[in-house]
Formats: structure tokens, sequence, C-alpha cells
């Protein structure tokens, strides 16, 4: 009975098969229908629902195994992953059928296919990219993060992999793929979408809330606005997906997936095409429901698809045939290109979205915000290197760039791997980070020698020298740690210590520099030879020198120093200036500290006079008295206009600026989140990712000798071992007007069974009204208020996690009347979540992992022989108050000085020669000139073909500042005074098309709400070639390629230059 079932079910099908094809030319039936030509010449049908199909992999550059591991297949037993057998399996397929069309994103692993392939082989590939069946999409080199990275970084690496597609292709991106980052930041909106003239932006992580009401409200796709100063000017569409960036369920067809594949042969069992197609039809109804117009996507792949594309070439094949010929809805292959000007030409009104997407959270108790925190560490060795490889590159514009020598390219090529979404972020595995560390130490080693040769030529005031003469350069990359050798030379015997400081903003910069040395007995002269006001200060972390030192130069160091010596420089704009540091021949008051003051463990303080040596050698205490004019129980550090007060046990109680009449009480604590380990009922942990707190527990001094003080005439420092784990030192120079604080946390312990979740945090008496303002990305500041979101109504299930948002500059928060501001030295995660605070997570060490992916607990430890320690963490953040609407000055100056911090280079000298016989100052800009002070050099380089790639930027919102917020004029003759230039030319912001084409192609999305008289966002006007002066607007970055010829110099000591 089941048999003749069978029979007849074969038949009845056997029947509709012909009475549905007949004589149908779409496929040609041979030898028993062995064989079917699939018709895939799908087009659009403006009368049905179309499915763009876009075939694509998302191919990390490194996660859980590392990028050379990911691209050559190696390490497959963490996982089954090979970016080659992608590439080589999608380009086959691709060959084989004109109709397919494949997306690729990230040219990091593309540019290293691409170099092994044949002559032969890359034409037809350039006939694919030129006929449109393959398109890059994005461009980068990677998909970057961004919450973590800072905006320079994002436009090196962008302007990196377009660079190798123009190169190579002749293409310019159109679109923006950003489809797994953990949250979306405004600047990537605006700069690094409509600003690199992309027409749509694509992604799928949003709030789990958010993505609830959009999918009920039809507002999954929208036109995204994130600057507020640029506005509609630099607006573009955006598309969110519905679920996330793989088919719907079903849809899935990599060779061991499980989606049952369209079985069409009517002679095997299990034929079940009238099945799949009808499967096809309701998931592109039910997409088309919560979608605007008649056009929907499905991103058909995932993670590390197509190694073997076939098996989805087949799969999509049939089902465009097969759906098509149902005709319910119409199936084709697709580009997000395609599907943008699909969505353009419906005319469709947009609502408009601002702000930005953070925080994200897939889930109740999962907000994935400590990854704004994780690996601090890889955090600050990338913001360290970013800002050296924005002056190495200007360095090496100003001697000339060696292509075939040492350059900058690998430290751009480790820079750019380094801000995927799963590098900077922390969210890698140990060993991958450590790959990441290691291609950045490599791309530095090779940039430190440009940098060396570049400030020997710059030097060389003769430029003729006999060869051998060159000063050797050397630098300190772990003076963080207080490891210099340079500086820590013996200086006896009439030898000096040459320090050049290099400054690669557009400004004068007067700074106090720190660096080790050994002998407290020196001075220090400029390059005039006249003596600088100088301060020795105690080092305090011998032991972590000595202890790291082992780790990164693989033994012991041959001397440690033992003081910081701390000196006033002035440094001119795009330049440098020379200090010479040298043996004293008696130790004065400028060079020695003369007061350190302690507090005791009964809260009594000594103030002590005593030779510095014989404290730090001996930690002996011989006298002691009470200071005249010190009140009682209080302790007041600052010599400038900036005071701080503390109680005599140790505790911040007052900010005083005497200079602007700031007074507010403050305190400054540090405390711990205990990371949430799960339950069998809530198994949600703390992790790499995601940030669940479990308790709060405050830091609470242990022992003796809770505060040291020290003052000099340069710098008052406050010490404190808060416990075992945590140790600052909070700065105040008498020059400037606000706080540093350098801190040391780590090894975190975790031997009472749970992770913790380091924090500071500064409170004051502002009624903020549980409002504050966090940057995005460096750029803009958002309005962030506490448990509320612009775009629905939160639920709030994680009251701290919830509320913690991406740093890369800082926050701040006002009452009407003052400002508190708290600037950072890399990312972080950060919040106010009480009225006047503001709190920085610094550091994480935890026990569980978040099953988030990444099967890795982020407990990361330092190994040195045989002991294996968790991590210790060194970094600095920076505060100050300021009257209502006066902070901003202070935060993007200052900002821009903690990202660009002067390079500082030594070399020895013996003798007296130096000043006589090189160049002691020397700036590459015109001497009567500076940039404005709201405008900043984002790029200085020179490219291969000899043109010099230039980007300036504006530093200011719309509003932000009543000085600086304004159109702003920079004279480029006055920017390159040796040079002629002979052509200017505008560009976008990667540099790959003129920005008259961009502007030219620009799709104009209409908008819901919009009006005829809304105001124009302001921009800078064209360029004028006959003043070739360029005019910025707030928040414009402006490029430009600028053809130039040198003119002979002839520098002279005083660091002019005149051309001859």
């Amino acid at each position: 009975m089941e048999e003749m079932m069978r029979v007849a079910r074969l038949m009845m099908i056997w029947v509709l098969f012909l009475l549905t094809f007949g004589s149908n030319c779409s496929f040609l039936w041979m030898l028993e229908g062995k064989y079917i030509e699939y018709n895939t010449s799908g087009n659009i049908v403006s009368d049905k629902i179309n499915v763009h199909l876009v075939p694509h992999s998302h191919d990390d550059v490194g996660w859980l195994k590392t990028v050379d591991q990911y691209y050559a297949g190696a390490n497959n037993s963490i996982r089954g992953a090979c970016v080659q057998n992608v590439l080589d399996s999608v380009i086959s397929a691709l060959l084989d059928d004109k109709n397919r069309k494949f997306i690729y994103v990230e040219m990091a692993f593309f540019q290293r296919w691409w170099r092994q392939q044949s002559e032969s082989l890359k034409a037809k590939v350039k006939d694919l990219v030129n006929s449109g069946q393959l398109e890059f999409i994005n461009g980068a080199m990677c998909m970057h993060d961004e919450a973590t990275p800072h905006y320079i970084d994002l436009i090196d690496q962008t302007t990196l992999g377009h660079s190798f597609i123009k190169h190579e292709f002749g293409k310019i991106p159109r679109v923006g793929w950003q489809i797994d980052p953990f949250g979306h930041s405004a600047v990537q909106a605006y700069l690094l979408g409509a600003e690199l003239g992309f027409d749509s932006l694509y992604f799928a992580r949003i709030d789990y809330q958010d993505r609830t009401k959009r999918l009920s409200e039809k507002t999954l796709e929208v036109v995204w606005q994130g600057s507020k100063s640029l506005g509609s000017s630099s607006q573009i569409f955006t598309g969110i997906f519905p679920r996330h960036y793989d088919p719907p369920d079903g849809f899935t067809f990599e060779i061991n997936d499980v989606s049952p594949p369209i079985q069409d042969d009517i002679f095997l069992f299990d034929y079940n095409v009238e099945e799949r197609v009808a499967d096809f039809v309701a998931a592109a109804i039910a997409q088309a429901n919560v979608t605007r117009t008649n056009h929907i996507m499905w991103a058909m792949g995932t993670d590390f698809r197509y190694q073997y594309a076939l098996s989805w070439f087949r799969q999509m094949d049939k089902f465009i045939h097969y759906v098509n010929l149902d005709g319910r809805v119409n199936a084709l292959y697709s580009t997000p290109s395609v599907y943008t000007h699909a969505k353009y030409a419906a005319s469709q009104s947009w609502p408009v979205k601002t702000g930005d997407f953070f925080p994200y959270a897939d889930q109740e108790h999962a907000y994935w915000t400590g990854y704004f925190t994780s690996r601090p560490a890889l955090k600050g060795y990338v913001r360290m290197l970013s800002g050296y490889y924005l002056a190495a590159r200007q360095l090496e514009f100003f001697k000339g760039r060696i292509i075939s020598g040492p350059n900058t390219d690998s430290l751009a090529d480790a820079l750019a791997l380094a801000q995927h979404h799963d590098a900077v972020s922390g969210t890698e595995r140990e060993h991958v980070a450590s790959d990441y560390a290691m291609r950045l130490s490599i791309g530095y080693e090779e940039a430190e020698k440009v940098v060396a040769s570049s400030l020997a030529f710059l030097t060389d005031s003769q430029k003729g020298f006999a060869q051998g003469s060159s000063p050797k350069f050397q630098q300190c990359p772990l003076l963080n740690i207080s490891f210099c050798p340079p500086s820590e030379t013996n200086l006896s015997k009439g030898k000096g210590l040459v320090v050049v400081a290099y400054n690669s903003l557009g400004w004068k910069r007067e700074e106090v520099l720190r660096i080790p040395v050994s002998s407290m007995g020196v001075v220090v002269r400029d390059g005039a030879g006249r003596e600088v006001e100088s301060q020795i200060l105690p080092l305090s972390n011998i032991s972590i020198v000595r202890h790291y030192a082992q780790a990164y130069i693989g033994g012991s160091s041959s001397s440690s120093p033992m003081y910081w010596l701390a000196f006033s420089v002035t440094v001119p704009p795009l330049g440098f200036s020379t200090y010479i540091v040298s043996s004293a021949e008696k130790i004065g008051q400028l060079v020695c500290i003369a007061s350190i003051l302690c507090t005791n463990s009964d809260n009594s303080t000594d103030f002590l006079i005593v030779p510095c040596m014989q404290w730090y050698s001996t930690g002996v205490i011989p006298t002691s008295y009470n200071p005249e004019g010190e009140p009682e129980n209080t302790i007041e550090v600052g010599q400038g206009n900036l005071k701080l007060i503390y109680s005599a046990d140790g505790k911040l109680t007052q900010y005083l600026n005497i200079k602007n009449s700031v007074t507010a009480s403050a305190e400054h604590l540090y405390s711990y989140y205990k990371g949430y380990n799960g339950t069998l009922r809530n198994p949600q942990g703390s992790g790499a990712y995601v940030f669940r707190p479990n308790g709060t527990v405050q830091v609470t001094p242990e022992g003796q000798g809770t505060l040291t003080v020290f003052r000099g005439s340069l710098l008052d420092e406050v010490h404190q071992q808060l416990n075992s784990f945590v140790h600052q030192v909070t700065r105040l120079y008498k020059s400037k007007e606000h706080v540093e604080v350098e801190f040391v946390i780590g090894p975190i312990p975790i031997d009472d069974g749970y992770g913790k979740e380091i924090i500071s945090k500064i409170s004051t008496n502002l009624k903020s009204n549980g409002t504050f303002y966090t940057d995005s990305n460096g750029r803009d500041f958002i309005k962030r208020v506490r448990d509320h979101r612009e775009d629905w109504d939160l639920q709030v299930n994680e009251p701290v996690a919830g509320n913690y948002y991406p740093i890369n500059l800082g926050i701040y928060l006002e009452d009407g009347t003052k400002e508190l501001s708290v600037l950072v030295d890399r990312a972080v995660g950060g919040s106010s979540l009480v009225d006047g605070q503001i709190e920085l997570m610094l550091h994480r060490r935890l026990l569980h992992d978040d099953d988030r992916g990444v099967g890795e607990v982020l407990n990361e430890t330092d190994c040195i022989r045989d002991s294996c320690n968790g991590r210790v963490v060194q970094g600095k953040f920076y505060f100050r108050i300021d009257p209502q609407g006066q902070g901003a000055k202070w935060r993007r100056t200052y900002g821009q000085e903690i990202y660009s911090p002067l390079l500082l280079a030594f070399a020895d000298e013996d003798g007296n020669d130096w000043i006589s016989s090189r160049m002691t100052t020397f700036s590459a800009i015109d001497p009567s000139y500076s940039l404005p002070d709201n405008i900043a050099v984002i790029t200085l380089q020179e490219l291969d073909s000899g043109e010099v790639l230039l980007r300036l930027g504006h530093l200011y919102e719309v509003g932000e500042d009543k000085d600086y917020s304004v159109l702003t004029n920079v004279e480029l003759r006055k920017l390159f005074p040796n040079k002629k230039i002979n052509k200017v030319t505008e560009m976008n912001l990667s540099a790959n098309q003129e920005r008259t084409e961009m502007e030219k192609n620009r799709l104009n999305w209409k908008v819901q709400g919009s009006s005829e008289d809304a105001t124009t966002p302001a921009r800078g006007g064209p360029v004028d070639l006959e003043k070739l002066v360029v005019e910025l607007a707030p928040m414009e970055i402006r490029t430009f390629i600028i053809d130039v010829d040198s003119i002979k110099m002839v520098l002279k000591q005083d660091g002019a230059s005149g051309a001859v």
C-alpha cells in the first residue's frame, strides 16, 4: 500500500512538472532529468516583493584565532575557518555563472589573497569587479569597532583599504557594512559614512528593546543624522536587519548546515520544491511586513561561510529559479548597492535618527558595556601608538618618504588590524590579543627608525656632516613604566643627555616633561644654553620597573632609575625643541624637592625637610614639624591657581581654583563591582563583552602611610597606596589648572571566587539632574540621561550596566553654574549614576565567560619566568571644574594634547658641541603662524606618489563654545612655507574621490517632517585657489591632496627657515 502511494505521488509530481514547465526554454531537460539549467537572471519586478539575496561571509581579522591563522586555516582545533578557501571558492563560483554576486568587506584578508594570485586570475577577478559580480563593501582593512577606537584611527584604517581598492581596481566603495560591532556610534554615521561618500549603511546589532519597537513601527530603516553640527548635509540612509546578519531560519547552506536543501530531482526521494518555495515566500512576506517599500534584503551568509561556495550558490540558484516560477514574490542576486538604489527609487520618506545606538543589550541582563574597558593595557597601547603614528608620518614627510627603506607602513597595517571589532574592543582570546600587540610592536620598531632618522636629518643644521656623524637618537616606548635606558645614563665626565621634544600639534605648547634619571644631581638647559627650571621627584614604582623590564627585555635592566626629573619645556607648532641634561656642580633649589608630607595611621601629619636621597633610599624620617599656615587637620596641595584640599586621613574634600573662583566639594574614591558569576536560573555572567555587576565594594586604605605629598617648584604630587592592588599619584602642575591622576591597578585578587571590575569615582556637589555627556569616538559629545533612551521607553533591568557608555576623549556634566569634566588616555566605560558624580571603569578581571562566543574567561595574566600573575595596568585620567560654558576649551585643547603627547627622543652629548653644531629648535610652518586654537592637523603624510595628504579638522561643535564654535580659516601657504604649492584638490574623507564628484553622486533622501525652510548646516566654502585659504565649519574635517615642490631651505639656529 505504501509503495503504491509513493508511485502515485511520483506520477502526480511528474504530471504537475510537465504541466508547469512544458516546453519552457528557461531550462534544458536532458537524459532522464540529470541536468537543469536554472534561470538566475532575476531582476527587480515593480509590483512584487523583491527579495535581494546578498551573498557574504563575515570574516573577523582575528578573534578566536589570529588574523593569519584565520587566513591560512591554521589552528583549526579552535575553529575550522580558512579565509583563503572562502575567496578561492567564491571566485570559482562567480566565474561559473555571470548572474551570481558576492560582496567582500575585509581588505586585510583580500590583500593577502590578492598578493598570492597569478596575473591571469587577477585579470579575471578584475572582470568580476567591473561587472558588479564581486563588490567591495565598506572597503576598509577591517570591520572596525565603533565604541573603543579613536576617530583618527577609523579614518586611517578606512583610507588604507580604500587606497588598495582604488589602486588595484579603480573602484570606490559606496556602502557601509558594519554588521557585527556591538552598538553603533554617531561618528560612524556621518564621518565614516556620509563623509566617505557612502550611499547607505547596514548593520545588525541594536538593543533588543529598540528592535522590538522598530519592528512594530516599520522603522528599521531610517535616515541617520549623526552630527548635530553637520545635520542633513552629512546624513546617511541606514538599514537595520530585522534579526541578525544571517538568513532567515532554514536558509543557511554551508556544507554542514542543517537547513533542508531544495531537492528537485523527481527520480529521488524527498522531492520538496513546493515546500521550500512556500517556506521562502512565507519568510519573505514576514520580513516585508516589518519593512517599508517592496524591497527586502536577506544577508546570505554569516561568520566564515562560503568555504565551499557552491553549497550556497547551488541552493540560491534553485531558489531564484523556482521562486520566480512560482511568482508570488521575486528573488534576485543582489548587493547592498543595488538594494540601496531600489529603496531610493521608491521615493519614500524615511524617519530621522539622531544620536547613536549605545548601549547595546541583546537580552534583559546582558548589556554589552564591559568591553568598553576590557583589556585596558591593549587599549592604552593602541592609543599611544595612534598618536605616535600621526607624529611619525609628519616627520617622515619633513625628511622625505623612503618606500624601500624604513617607513611607517608596517605600523599603519598593525594599527588598522587593531581597530577590528574583536581587537581594540578587548573581546578576543588572549593569544590573539598578544598577536595584535606583537604586530604593533613590530610596526613601532620600524616607525621608530623613521623618527630617529628624520630627527637626525632635521637637527643637522649643515646638511653635510661627514658620514657617521649623525646623532643616534633613541626612544623610550616603556616610559609609562619608568623604563628609559637612554635617560638613565651616567652623566659624569662631561657627558650630557640630549632630549628632543617634538610637537605634532599646530600650536605652541608649554609643558612639564618628566623623565626617569639615576642621579639627583642634574641640571637642564635649553637650546640656547639657558638653565631651565627643574625638579626631582621620587620614583614610586621601582618594583614595577624591575618586574616588567624582565618581561619586555628578557632579563633584568642594567640599572634602575631612582628619580623623576621634571622640567619645563616650550615647543613650537609642528616642530621640536632641544634640552640638555647634564651633571650639576651643586644641587640647587630648582633641582630638588624641598618638602615631603606624610599622613600617619593615627591621622596625624608630618611635614618633613629632608635630603631626597636619604628619604628615598632609607625611608628614614629624622625630623618633623607643623608647617606655618597649614590649617589644622587639612592638607592643601597645589602651587598655582588650582588647589586641592585633603583631610588628615587622606581624603580629597575640596576643589578650589582661585583664578576663576570655582569652589566645589569634591571626593575621589575607588570601588569595584563584583562580577556576576551566574546561576542555574539566571546564567548570564560578567565577561569580556557583558558587564553585569553583583554589588559594589569600596576600596579602603590598608596599612600605614596612606598619603604622601611631595611639593616642588613645578608640581605637587600626592601618592596613595589605597590597598594591595590600587595605587595612585595625583599631580597638580603649577602652570596648569587641571588635576592629573596616574593609577596603577593590579594584580586584581580573585581568590575570593569573584571577578572584579575596578572603578574610580569623582564626586562633587553639582546638581546634574541625571544628565551627562560622553564623546563619540573622540569627536561629538552626546547627551545622556540616566535610565532613559530617546528612541523608546526604557525598561530598566540593569541600572548600572545599562547606563554605561563608551568614552574615548571624555565625559562631563553640568548644573547651570559649573561643569565637571574628565578626560581619559584610552577607551574606557563610564557613567554618571549619581548626580554630580562621574565614574570610570579602569580595569576588569573575571572568572566566567559571558557566553557570547569568545569561549574564554577575561583573566589576563603576565608570566615572567615561572610566575604568572594578574595583569597590572598603568594609566591616567584628568579632571577639572569650570564655570558653566567654559569647559569646552579645556576638553578640546587638552584632549588633543593627551592624544598627541610630545614625542621624546634621546641622544648622547659628549662635550658641549650640540648647541653650536646642530639645530636645536625647528618648526615646519611659518614662524609667524600657528594654527587657530580650534583647528587640528588630522593627517600630514607624504604619499607614494610624492603628493601630500592633508586633513584639517575643526575641534568644536555648533554652540559648544562662544569663541571657537565659528567658521575658521587656515592659510595653506603658511602651513607649507618651504614648498611651492602647485595644485590643491579637495577629496572625500578617505581620499579616493574628489569631493565635487562625491557631492554630485550623493543621494538626496527624503525624510519625514522635513521643511523647505529648515536651516542649512554651515560648511566651509571652496578653497580660495589664489590665496590658498581653507575655511572650516564646526565639526568639519576637510581632506586635500596637495601637489608640492620643495624649495631649497636655509635653516637658522632659531628654528626658522628661509627660501633661497
